[in-house]
């Protein structure tokens, strides 16, 4: 079922399980519940008019006892035991509004506890008593030391390594998989703002004729490619996903560019060939963590020469937001990924010896980047479905919808950053201004 597909009208029942739940989560919501919720005994609760939300089965309710808040739901979202008859972004909307409007505290295991006694009985009587579910498939499970080698590259492998033919379906034809430059608005077509956004890394950077380009975590070649085709650079890209490597290697042979591009499988600590004239990194620092952030700039301006420039984008989180993105992007999309705000992160970069030459803010650019991609997977469900199955479309597009959102309520950021090893020859002016 679609999001947008119409639920008939039903009676409603004055008893069953939706108008328990509804009565057990009225102390925690402090009124009545913000959306319609149908249970799967066909029992109804909530607001006639408000979007509908069906629990499809006492498991759904079991996850979200065992996991009260944003990860019980989307487990259950994702596996299908939970349905939005709705557009999902106006539910997520919808329950942030009332969370405000109410004054609502956070959830926490304390408030939880204090209605243990009701919750149990409920979950007695309607069957969703029992042992935690197991996780859904498509939900991560990474070990090993926080940001080690081995664990950096399963937490990678998890989401980048999905399936090249989903990413080939679901980006622009450069395969762009990071915040696009939308020069002219946000008319522009996806794949033109991408190609903006290349261009533009490649003259704040200063590329020109046969200088040594380092792309750090080189997604599927997007900038790689760019730089040696449009403006003659001899690049080296690094990914620890073997798949976008074996993808970027094909694409080089396609286009003959095997003199001027080569893709390592390698970690952005092991590079040791060092200077590059100049250095990029898009959207990898997010993955890098925060005890390790300090690792990753020290790298970044030992691996440029001195004189040359670096570019960093990245996203950014307002502080007192949680830093990984929340629980549904840890579990389901970027394990162990850490944001931080913009400042944090330059004082990082000027810690390493850095010198910061320019922060130029693409948030609502993000938002059209994304919501470019949402199009895409609504439009052309059956086959997003036939790439990675139900469970992975619902993934996304909760990821998505979620994800738009973020940037467009100012709870998320990106940027440009664009920074330079002291040295080298005087500064007249950078680069693309």
């Amino acid at each position: 079922m679609t999001q947008t597909e119409h639920v008939p009208a039903t009676a409603t029942p004055t008893s069953g399980v939706a108008v328990r739940i509804e009565s057990a989560l009225r102390p925690l919501l402090a009124g009545p519940l913000p959306v319609r919720l149908r249970a799967w005994d066909g029992s109804e609760a909530g607001p006639q008019d408000a979007p509908l939300v069906e629990l499809r089965s006492p498991q759904a309710l079991t996850r979200l006892l065992w996991h009260p808040g944003e990860l019980g739901a989307a487990q259950a979202y994702v596996t299908g035991e939970l349905e939005v008859h709705a557009p999902v972004g106006d539910v997520l909307d919808l329950v942030r509004e009332t969370v405000a409007a109410r004054s609502l505290p956070p959830l926490t295991p304390a408030r939880v506890a204090r209605l243990l006694p009701d919750l149990v009985r409920l979950a007695r009587d309607t069957g969703a008593m029992g042992r935690p579910p197991a996780p859904p498939a498509t939900q991560a499970v990474v070990k090993g030391r926080l940001h080690s080698l081995a664990r950096d590259r399963a937490s990678i492998s998890h989401h980048y390594d999905l399936s090249n033919a989903f990413y080939e379906f679901l980006l622009d034809p450069h395969l762009a998989y990071s915040c696009a430059f939308y020069a002219d608005g946000p008319e522009m077509p996806l794949v033109d703002a991408q190609a903006a956004k290349l261009d533009l890394v490649c003259r704040k950077v200063g590329l020109t004729e046969g200088m040594r380009f380092l792309d750090v975590g080189c997604g599927w070649g997007s900038l790689s490619l760019y730089a040696a085709e449009h403006f003659g650079a001899r690049v080296t890209g690094v990914t620890i996903a073997a798949e976008q490597k074996a993808f970027i290697d094909a694409r080089i042979r396609e286009r003959g560019l095997e003199d001027r591009v080569e893709i390592r499988l390698q970690d952005y600590r092991e590079v040791r060939d060092e200077p590059f004239d100049a250095v990029a990194s898009l959207e990898m620092g997010e993955h890098v963590g925060e005890k390790n952030y300090a690792t990753y700039a020290r790298a970044l301006h030992r691996l440029v020469r001195p004189g040359g420039y670096v570019l960093v984008q990245q996203m950014s989180r307002v502080r007192g937001h949680h830093p990984g993105g929340g629980p549904f992007i840890e579990q389901f999309i970027a394990p162990d990924m850490t944001m931080r705000p913009v400042g944090d992160t330059l004082t990082f970069l000027q810690d390493a010896g850095l010198e910061v030459r320019g922060v130029h803010a693409l948030r609502e650019h993000y938002v059209w980047t994304v919501d470019a991609w949402h199009a895409t997977l609504e439009e052309n469900w059956d086959r997003a479905v036939e790439l990675i199955g139900e469970e992975g479309a619902r993934v996304w597009r909760l990821y998505l919808v979620g994800g738009s959102q973020a940037f467009r309520d100012n709870r998320m950021g990106v940027d440009q950053l664009l920074l330079r090893r002291p040295g080298g020859a005087p500064v007249v002016s950078d680069p693309a201004r």
